[in-house]
């Protein structure tokens, strides 16, 4: 492996509830003449993976808690959308001005549980969260993709994140199936013969970054991106594999 390329897909439609994200983007490959190959790694936006399976929320339909509406002062967030965030967490970690960092119910610490409100429609009312299972969704549709067209690939569902000691976000791998999430690489020896004490490669999120790039993160509407060229080897990890443990985690 010493180039790769990376292939957005540029004529998706906008992706409503119950829409089969399997076959829109099988049309927009064939549209664009993006013949899916073996190792080929499909990186899609959470966000069209949520809208498809009917992750949308009004907040008219929450009642906010006691909590809420003490965490809605703090925040200076609508305490509709506090509630929202709380239920969809099993902890609060920090509140400031604006953000709440929580842990995620599926193990992710990020702010605002991903609960997000851009490119949802013009519906102020509407907050979309994020998947129930996204390892799930991401194997549905490399399942999917198998199946139309042979190739044996990888899916990773994306999400921006930010990080504790870094500005501005970047591409994590909420969902995976195919690539690893982590590459072990403990115990090969350097370029000088030293063996390797802790090194892990995030793999998946390597991959999410770089797709991440083409895709945009504002308006470019392009949220579906074909890695090429990667040398992987399929597993039976997923995102959660990538989940430091509370007990090694020192920004706690």
């Amino acid at each position: 492996m010493t180039s790769v390329s990376l292939i957005g897909l540029n004529t998706l439609p906008t992706i409503t509830s119950g829409t089969d994200l399997v076959a829109e983007i099988l049309d927009a490959a064939d549209r664009e003449a993006v013949a899916f190959q073996d190792g080929d790694i499909l990186v899609v936006a959470q966000k069209i993976v949520s809208k498809a399976e009917g992750r949308l929320l009004p907040l008219s339909a929450l009642a906010p808690s006691a909590d809420a509406a003490r965490l809605a002062e703090v925040t200076q967030k609508d305490a509709r959308l506090v509630e929202a965030i709380l239920s969809e967490s099993v902890g609060t970690l920090r509140t400031r001005p604006g953000l709440m960092v929580v842990e995620h119910r599926l193990g992710h610490i990020m702010a605002n549980a991903g609960i997000d409100r851009s490119n949802i429609g013009g519906d102020a009312d509407m907050i979309l969260l994020l998947p129930e299972d996204p390892d799930a969704s991401a194997a549905a549709l490399r399942e999917g993709i198998a199946a139309a067209t042979g190739s044996e690939i990888g899916v990773i569902v994306s999400d921006s994140f930010g990080r504790p000691w870094r500005m501005g976000t970047t591409g994590v791998a909420i969902g995976v199936a195919g690539p690893a999430m982590l590459l072990d690489r403990r115990g090969e020896a350097d370029r000088d013969g030293r063996r390797l004490e802790v090194t892990e490669v995030a793999f998946a999120d390597s991959v999410a970054a770089a797709g991440v790039l083409v895709m945009g993160e504002g308006a470019e509407g392009r949220p579906a991106v074909v890695v090429r060229g990667l040398d992987w080897t399929p597993t039976h990890q997923g995102a959660r594999d990538g989940l430091r443990p509370a007990g090694q985690d020192l920004f706690r």
